[in-house]
């Protein structure tokens, strides 16, 4: 089974059609040998200063810049249903391959 990650679900429609992934599922499309899924525009940010201590909660211009040792990303709260399904998908044991079909960003 093959995943291909899309920007937006009209794009995954336009896709799946093409390439035979007629079974619609919560999130995704399936069939042919493709699961065919998307991502909502961009499904995790950077996390918010405040989420590596109390000394970024409130920053000023002397903290500045904020350059943590390992930086943090969140998954945004509006797109996290289908974060969910696209972490399911990357995860089935039947999976051999992930195509990127989304623009560069």
């Amino acid at each position: 089974m093959q995943l291909v990650v899309t920007e937006k679900p009209s794009v995954a429609r336009s896709i799946a059609s093409i390439i035979g992934a007629e079974e619609n599922k919560d999130g995704y499309m399936e069939g042919n040998g493709y699961l065919v899924s998307w991502c909502i525009g961009h499904l995790v940010e950077p996390a918010q200063p405040e989420s590596y201590g109390e000394k970024w909660k409130k920053w000023t211009y002397e903290s500045l810049p904020i350059k943590p040792e390992k930086w943090r990303y969140e998954v945004k709260a509006d797109t996290k249903a289908q974060y969910d399904v696209l972490f399911q998908l990357m995860h089935r044991e039947d999976v051999s391959a992930i195509i990127c079909a989304t623009d560069v960003g």
